[in-house]
């Protein structure tokens, strides 16, 4: 059994990915080139936006959108204190300041009350401008983007989107990574669309930051490559990685129904079993489910789990065992409220299981007979 099982996609999809890849290579147009023009097109027709701006991987797609908008030092970016640290790293990268706000215990994503009560004590309390609030949609689970909205705009901030996880994810008839005001994903291999490398993409309705963008990630090109007008950075996406994502975008939708299929699978198995808290996804709200993690006792009950699912041959993963503001690249600029009770417990308690388009019914059997053997022993 895979944990996010990519190899039985490329069996199921093999001569349609074979076949882009080939053409790829005997096209010899490795950089650039009408995949890559192809996909940025494909990609802002599917979220809905006028601009798309493929990049190396999802951390400089975050990077280049504070870079496009001038942050830097004496500014404060607000980002949620369990998450993948690239969605922290960026800020302090630019010369900026991280300011963690603690979760929502249902969705595992920032707290929309504890991110307003972060805002003013750095208001308050320090000399540092709030700009960019960081919303990201966490194991596939778009963030509460209409209550982080009205905070942003109450306090005149820009909304960074990170969908890195969530690209496919939808609030109503709205898809994830068009909220934000810049919106990115990341399409590393596991991510609910991936490639077979690394790959990230920036979105937004703004012309003008689309063209800065499309500057900064080619070393802050002019009118050529070779006409510098500002400092950026070298981050495009490879041709090959562009070809693949073409192929797997015609059947990504299939997948996402597929994941939530597995998803209501886990509910109805694990429904009645104590001592285990499943993922809530709010009503109107559709996840992509870049993972599927639940909640157990303490961090005892999940090491023996952990231990009982890898001695059946399932696998499974901690994500995260440690909150954003315990990581000592952050302790020399820690700033704002000690408050982060439930992103610790959360630290504590989570372990994801597998999910995949491709997991069966007998395989979610398998896993829950595991997880309901160990909990109601414990």
């Amino acid at each position: 059994m895979q944990f996010r099982d990519i190899k039985t996609q490329y069996e199921h999809h093999k001569e349609a990915i074979d076949n882009a890849i080939l053409q790829t290579v005997s096209g010899s147009v490795f950089i650039g080139g009408s995949p890559v023009t192809k996909l940025e097109e494909a990609l802002a027709k599917y979220v809905g936006v006028k601009n798309c701006i493929t990049c190396a991987n999802g951390t400089d797609a975050l990077q280049l959108a504070l870079m496009a908008w001038g942050i830097g030092e004496g500014d404060a970016v607000f980002i949620p204190d369990f998450t993948f640290f690239s969605s922290g790293e960026v800020a302090p990268t630019v010369g900026a300041t991280p300011v963690f706000a603690d979760i929502d215990r249902d969705t595992f994503n920032i707290s929309v009350s504890a991110l307003e009560e972060q805002i003013k004590w750095v208001k308050n309390n320090t000399n540092l401008a709030p700009r960019v609030i960081v919303a990201v949609d966490l194991f596939g689970q778009p963030a509460n983007h209409d209550e982080i909205r009205k905070i942003a705009d109450k306090y005149g901030m820009y909304v960074l989107e990170d969908g890195a996880q969530g690209f496919g994810g939808r609030i109503g008839g709205d898809r994830a990574c068009g909220f934000g005001d810049i919106s990115t994903t990341s399409f590393f291999p596991a991510k609910p669309l991936g490639c077979y490398g690394d790959g990230g993409a920036i979105f937004t309705d703004n012309d003008e930051w689309a063209d800065m963008l499309r500057s900064l990630k080619v070393h802050g090109k002019g009118e050529d490559k070779y006409d510098n007008v500002r400092i950026g950075m070298n981050s495009r996406l490879d041709t090959i990685q562009a070809a693949v994502l073409l192929e797997k975008l015609d059947f990504f939708d299939e997948e996402v129904d597929a994941c939530n299929r597995v998803a209501d699978m886990y509910g109805r198995y694990l429904a009645d079993c104590p001592g285990v808290v499943l993922p809530t996804v709010p009503d109107g709200y559709v996840s992509s489910w870049a993972q599927y993690t639940v909640l157990v006792e303490s961090s005892a009950v999940r090491e023996q789990l952990m231990a009982e699912l890898k001695k059946s041959d399932i696998p499974s993963m901690i994500y995260y065992r440690k909150p954003m503001h315990m990581q000592g690249a952050f302790h020399d600029n820690l700033v704002g409220l000690d408050s982060y009770a439930v992103t610790e417990d959360v630290c504590g308690r989570c372990v994801s299981l597998p999910m995949s388009a491709y997991v069966t019914e007998e395989d979610v059997k398998k896993i829950c007979e595991v997880v309901r053997g160990v909990v109601n022993i414990l």
